[in-house]
């Protein structure tokens, strides 16, 4: 099966091979013939009669290595040693640890940082929680919380089959923005359960990111939590790619030369995400929005089972439009897609107004294929890493939550989300922008900070910051 997210593989082959019989070059022909490609040679060991070499090939799935493997084998004078999978390698043992910040080197450490002193430190706190936040690692932890429901393409996989993507998204709010995650993986489906057991451990972290959770469950656990919690709580599968396409959208229309009030915007795929980036665009001006399902677009006329259908309903679709993704698609400047695969084809494009813009985020393939695509869209975004203009959360996320962190925010509110998006924007420069490049690289450096500093701005405007003292000059973890 290819891979979510379009992501190739990377195989790392062990092999010996009889100089006299075989060439290296023959055993490149008969990788490359197989549809690999060599990215890496590592010489083992050498003698006059054999070579054992590492052959490291990138290949687009599981069955292609297969392909790879079963031409090395034919070839006379070749033994395959090992194969092993780089991905795998990486996750042996997990990928995350943790470390202490203070040596214990003598009796005087260990009873200052645990018995008796810590004791005194535990006295401060229960006197003023508030000091949790100075003398504990509250004020730098998030809890990444799934129940393994929603993971990836790859659906209900369960609480163990998740842990993977939380460690990985553990890794990036530490590389990225500073921030300590842990992955909390919940062996329960239940609404209730899951809510209370988040509130239960709430007191060690100064946020909740709620990762990989199927919808509508979602959508009431994280209600449910902002409500009862003074924490941020953050939904990044709904949050995040709102955000971010929101960024992505802002730069595209200053290509095209048009205004969020202005445009009809079509967008497939109510659930989590569609929802969320729906919410995102009425709040930033957008007027006219049409959702659609695989049943055509939500009006008002229809009742609809789903309550958050219902609410969609009345706050969308301003003409009432019925129909089918074909039918509501002509005159649009936008398709955002966060659907299933192929759904739009070029004909629906061809019925767009002029320099139409195409978000299709499908994962690991978009509703429609680029390459189609491309003589009839002025700008093109997909949330795969292997075409330009990639929407990717991971532009969002540690921004977000280190610019609530550094000023303790209670809450990430609309507020804060818009002003992540336009500073998400703002990083690609005038002269930088083209239709091949919306949205910043999720390695510019730029990104985290510009985004930190909007988040807290936005905090002290809508009064949900509590810390009097902003750092400045670049994330700090404090």
């Amino acid at each position: 099966m290819a891979l979510p997210g379009g992501a190739a593989m990377n195989i790392t082959i062990r092999l010996q091979f009889e100089k006299d019989i075989v060439s290296f070059s023959d055993i490149a022909a008969a990788i490359g013939k197989a549809g690999g490609d060599i990215v890496g040679i590592d010489v083992i060991s050498s003698s006059k009669v054999h070579t054992v070499r590492d052959i490291t090939v990138s290949a687009l799935d599981t069955k292609q290595c297969d392909l790879i493997i079963e031409a090395l084998k034919k070839i006379q004078g070749v033994k395959i040693i090992n194969v092993s999978d780089r991905t795998f390698l990486m996750h042996i043992g997990g990928k995350i640890e943790t470390n202490s910040k203070i040596p214990v080197k003598t009796r005087d450490d260990l009873s200052r940082v645990y018995t008796p002193g810590v004791a005194r430190v535990c006295t401060a706190i229960a006197e003023d929680p508030r000091k949790a936040y100075s003398l504990t690692i509250k004020r730098n932890t998030v809890a990444v919380v799934s129940d393994g429901t929603a993971v990836l393409g790859l659906g209900d996989i369960g609480p163990y089959a998740a842990m993977p993507v939380m460690e990985g998204k553990a890794m990036l709010f530490k590389e990225f923005a500073g921030v300590d995650a842990f992955p909390i993986c919940l062996d329960t489906k239940d609404t209730e359960e899951i809510i209370q057991i988040v509130k239960a451990i709430a007191p060690a972290f100064g946020g909740i990111n709620l990762e990989d959770i199927s919808a509508p469950r979602c959508f009431e656990i994280e209600k449910r939590l902002k409500e009862e919690l003074d924490i941020p709580v953050f939904h990044d599968d709904q949050h995040g790619t709102a955000v971010v396409l929101l960024a992505g959208l802002l730069n595209a229309l200053k290509i095209v030369d048009k205004k969020l009030e202005d445009i009809k915007v079509v967008l497939t795929g109510i659930g989590a995400a569609g929802i969320a980036c729906t919410k995102i665009l009425l709040a930033a001006g957008v007027r006219n929005i049409i959702g659609v399902d695989r049943h055509g677009a939500i009006h008002r006329d229809e009742t609809y089972e789903n309550p958050y259908w219902q609410e969609y309903a009345q706050i969308t679709n301003p003409d009432n439009l019925k129909g089918s993704l074909s039918d509501v698609i002509a005159g649009a400047d936008v398709f955002i897609g966060v659907s299933a695969p192929g759904i739009l084809k070029v004909e629906d494009v061809k019925k767009m107004a002029r320099d139409p813009i195409v978000f299709a985020m499908a994962n690991p393939i978009p509703e429609i294929d680029p390459e189609l695509a491309e003589p009839y869209v002025r700008v093109m975004a997909t949330g795969r890493s292997d075409y330009p203009n990639q929407i990717n959360n991971v532009l969002c996320f540690p921004g977000i939550f280190r610019g609530a962190l550094d000023c303790r925010a209670r809450e990430i509110n609309e507020e804060m989300k818009l002003a992540a998006a336009k500073a998400i924007a703002s990083v690609v420069t005038e002269d930088e922008l083209n239709e091949t490049y919306i949205i910043p690289s999720v390695f510019n450096s730029k990104v985290v900070e510009r985004v930190r500093q909007a988040v807290i701005e936005a905090a002290y405007r809508t009064g949900v910051a509590r810390k009097d003292n902003i750092p400045v000059g670049g994330y700090t973890g404090q």
